[in-house]
């Protein structure tokens, strides 16, 4: 029999609204003995039944839910069922001829804590970050093996929350290994450089799929410059849609060098294309100093804030990177501009950019509002899984 944990008096107004954590504080007590990972029942103070959940002794999120159905066994009939509604609704939104790097999971937003699963062409790569995710592995894989039987599986469990659930980091093979962990993916029509085993989160940043469409629509006839340019796809984006020259910008040596390949990939002009490994902070200074302007700049800097304690920071961060950016975009030009910190609510990012304009003396008009794909959707339960925000600016 599965073990309870008895919440604290009132302190079930989250779950009734099926949000799909329990914090520790909210535990009053825990009946029977629980394992990292295993199936516990959520019970009120007065024992009524809530829902089941993974039990996390080592988190914060001491429970995530996998069913506010008492009667729904969590075994591998219930990873299909989940994994296979969450793949139905994905071939809704896309057209695979056009588009095959998709995620297919969005953790909580498609009832499964802590399971993301990304498919690049024919590799799939599933990264577990709860405790009840790494405990259900096998089932997760069984799942995704029984409806992609001709895919290969990877493991990108290397991400450091999983600390807080007491979890080791993993990766490797999981079915059907190979060489390489390099493919070639679709993005409307773009064909995209993707290494699962070595590229940044599960291999690519999909979430930023829509924004890359808005580089293209704003971008003809336009120099670019495109910070932290990881692989380049921004600028392939851009130089699709007409624009005359774009410099990638990015620390890493590997990234740029993976920028130039997706260049060459879509037959794009490499006279146009230029690949500078450099500090994109001090870079932006020296363009400034310099006077060097540009049509558009495309700003999408890394997390700043991974705790509400570093929040403050952040905002100083993201306040004066846009500020140097807008003082090197040309009157009339375009800044595109990012933040995927998730505690970084959508009304204070905008405040920040408009603070940076005036700290930069130019006039900052929104022109459109920008967010995450279609395929990391926000449920209504879990306003958290809305991280990313961007915005088009007109820069005068």
């Amino acid at each position: 029999m599965a073990a309870s944990i008895i919440l604290q008096a009132d302190r079930d107004k989250s779950l009734k609204r099926r949000h799909p954590w329990v914090f520790s504080k909210a535990v009053k007590q825990v009946k029977g003995h629980a394992n990292s990972g295993e199936t516990v029942t959520i019970r009120s103070a007065d024992g009524v039944f809530i829902a089941n959940g993974a039990y996390s002794p080592d988190s914060q999120i001491r429970v995530r839910v996998w069913s506010f159905d008492e009667a729904e066994a969590i075994d591998a009939d219930f990873f299909l069922r989940r994994i296979s509604a969450a793949w139905r609704v994905r071939q809704q939104l896309f057209d695979l001829s056009q588009t095959n790097g998709i995620r297919v999971v969005a953790a909580e937003s498609d009832g499964l804590p802590g399971v993301t699963i990304d498919l690049y062409h024919d590799i799939l790569v599933i990264q577990l970050l709860s405790a009840g995710a790494d405990y259900q592995r096998s089932h997760i894989v069984a799942a995704l093996r029984q409806l992609f039987p001709d895919h290969s599986i990877y493991e990108r469990s290397d991400v450091d929350v999983r600390k807080k659930e007491g979890l080791p980091p993993v990766t490797g093979w999981l079915h059907a290994p190979r060489d390489s962990g390099e493919v070639t993916i679709l993005e409307n029509g773009m064909q995209i450089l993707v290494d699962v085993v070595n590229g940044h989160k599960t291999g690519f940043y999909l979430d930023q799929r829509d924004s890359r469409a808005a580089a293209a629509r704003y971008a003809k006839g336009k120099t670019v410059l495109n910070c932290f340019s990881y692989t380049g796809t921004f600028a392939v984006a851009a130089l699709s849609g007409g624009a005359s020259h774009v410099i990638n910008a990015d620390m890493s040596e590997l990234a740029l060098q993976t920028a130039k390949r997706n260049a060459e990939l879509n037959q794009l002009d490499l006279s146009q294309l230029d690949f500078t490994k450099a500090d994109v902070f001090k870079l932006l200074r020296q363009y400034k100093e310099q006077g060097r302007q540009f049509d558009m700049v495309i700003l999408d800097p890394p997390k700043f804030a991974e705790s509400k304690a570093q929040l403050m920071g952040a905002c100083r961060g993201y306040k004066d990177i846009n500020r140097v950016a807008m003082q090197i975009v040309k009157p009339g030009g375009f800044l595109l501009t990012f933040s995927c910190s998730g505690l970084m609510e959508d009304s204070l990012f905008q405040k920040i950019v408009a603070d940076a304009a005036l700290d930069a003396g130019r006039d900052c008009l929104f022109i459109e509002k920008l967010s995450q794909a279609k395929d990391h959707p926000i449920a209504s339960f879990y306003p958290e899984g809305h991280y990313l925000k961007g915005w088009v600016c007109l820069i005068r």
